[in-house]
């Protein structure tokens, strides 16, 4: 159970300053550890055998903190994107009376003797392999029976090089105890030897690791799926850029529709990307010259990110302009948009506005779903046009969308934006945003092109925390 005194905070994220220290004190701590080591032990001490054995397990394990610290001070690489949804951490042990027992009693020494065939076991290893005292210890070749069959060569290859050669033993198995429990020890020990040098005895003390490389194997685990994750959405990203960067619109800078008329527009636009999420979402714009010297206008947003919300925007932006080129008005376009999204595989909501520009009457035709209306700003005021019916696409089955009309003047500046443009938060709203657009009436009024407005939007919410991305489409009715 943690400490009371720290049951009530949130868990944080570590500083670096606080890192350096638990470095400098675990450096510390190993010095100290050193320092108290015996250098040489006698072959009839058992208890400095003992004592010498655990100091080399603590001074292991304490090298072993020491660099996954150093590894905590350095960071995880590549950097984690925002986007991406960190991997749990792995479920802690189970706890009760055997896990509890488990985790008291980790060291144990045993100690063979090769002349009398006697085996002395401490009290905790025989709680780490499950046994009881009565039952007796196990001599080297039943302690082999025990083992994973695939970790037996192992402990006969150390104990051989042990008893024949004299080498110390450093290696860890894996053992199935009495009641069927997998534990994984690790196993240090050296011969001694009688006066004639041949061994007399093999000492060693086994430490239980089975938590401690369960923690190892967790972080290995977690961190090479923390790497598949990022270079998943690596390759999700690169795809949803390319997929959008081929559907919108490849013009950039001013352009004319329709190309020889009078009260033609003057066109520019601009997507800005989300700046706190490393995704690409399903915001569009578009204009598009039609037949019989007429201009489309659009800009839209679907739900979500990635390649889904790129692709899905790639089908709702290829139906629009092809019912658009068919002369569907932008009420029952709305409607066919609509039931396409309805019957789309991959669910989603959508919101937009299209307009359809007529030069030779100069009036614009609208409708929009569930989308912020155009502003149109003239002789250096601006205002919201009042929006027609129309709900979320994808929101209802068989809604019905509205149509409104507005005529337009010479200068008129036309601005279509999805909501991602401005910021959203406890200090900003919706209307906040609307008003802080329309406070640039006189700015676009002195500005010499569509392009300029754009810039003029871009400067002031441009630099701004946005939680999505967003399009911006500006209009500029020509003389």
């Amino acid at each position: 159970m943690p400490s009371h005194l720290y049951a009530d905070r949130p868990a944080q994220s570590p500083e670096p300053g606080s890192v350096d220290a638990l470095i400098s004190q675990t450096r510390q701590l190993r010095g100290e550890v050193d320092a108290v080591r015996p250098d040489t032990v006698d072959d009839d001490d058992a208890r400095g055998r003992w004592q010498r054995a655990l100091c080399d397990l603590a001074v292991h394990h304490l090298d072993d903190i020491g660099e996954h610290l150093g590894q905590l001070k350095e960071g995880l690489e590549p950097t984690v994107p925002e986007a991406v949804e960190l991997p749990r951490a792995a479920p802690a042990p189970e706890t009760g009376a055997a896990g509890g027992e488990a985790q008291q009693t980790r060291v144990g020494s045993a100690e063979w003797n090769l002349l009398t065939d006697e085996v002395s076991w401490s009290d905790e290893l025989f709680q780490i392999f499950g046994r009881s005292p009565e039952s007796g210890a196990l001599t080297l070749d039943e302690l082999g029976s025990t083992l994973f069959s695939e970790d037996q060569p192992l402990l006969t290859a150390m104990v051989t090089a042990c008893l024949v050669d004299g080498k110390p033993i450093d290696g860890e198995f894996r053992i199935v105890r009495a009641d069927g429990r997998v534990r994984t020890l690790h196993m240090r020990g050296e011969p001694v030897l009688d006066a004639d040098g041949c061994t007399a005895t093999m000492w060693a003390v086994l430490r239980d690791v089975s938590d401690l490389r369960r923690s190892q194997r967790a972080v290995r685990e977690s961190r090479d799926s923390l790497r598949r994750r990022q270079e998943i959405a690596r390759t999700e990203r690169r795809l949803a850029v390319e997929l959008q960067e081929a559907v919108l619109p490849p013009w950039r800078g001013s352009l004319r529709f329709p190309h020889d008329s009078t009260g033609a527009l003057d066109v520019a636009a601009h997507y800005l990307p989300s700046a706190t999420s490393a995704l690409i979402g399903g915001d569009w714009y578009d204009a598009l010259e039609l037949p019989g010297g007429r201009t489309m206008l659009t800009v839209g947003d679907l739900t979500g990110h990635g390649v889904t919300a790129t692709s899905g925007m790639a089908v709702m932006l290829g139906a629009l302009r092809g019912m658009a080129m068919a002369g569907i008005e932008p009420g029952p376009l709305m409607g066919w948009l609509n039931q396409l999204l309805e019957t789309s595989v991959q669910p989603a909501l959508g919101s937009a506005v299209c307009c359809r520009y007529d030069p030779a009457r100069r009036v614009l035709s609208w409708a929009q779903a569930g989308h912020p209306a155009p502003l149109l700003f003239r002789r250096g005021r601006g205002r919201s046009l009042l929006p027609p019916e129309g709900v979320l696409l994808g929101a209802t089955s068989g809604a019905a969308y509205g149509q409104a009309e507005e005529a337009l003047e010479t200068g008129d500046v036309l601005v279509l934006h999805t909501d991602g443009l401005t910021p959203r938060g406890i200090e900003f709203s919706k209307a906040d945003g609307t008003e802080r657009l329309l406070a640039l009436a006189p700015r676009f009024s002195a500005a010499r092109s569509a392009q300029d407005c754009v810039r003029l939007v871009i400067g002031e919410f441009g630099e701004g925390e946005r939680e999505d991305d967003a399009c911006v489409l500006v209009a500029r009715v020509g003389a």
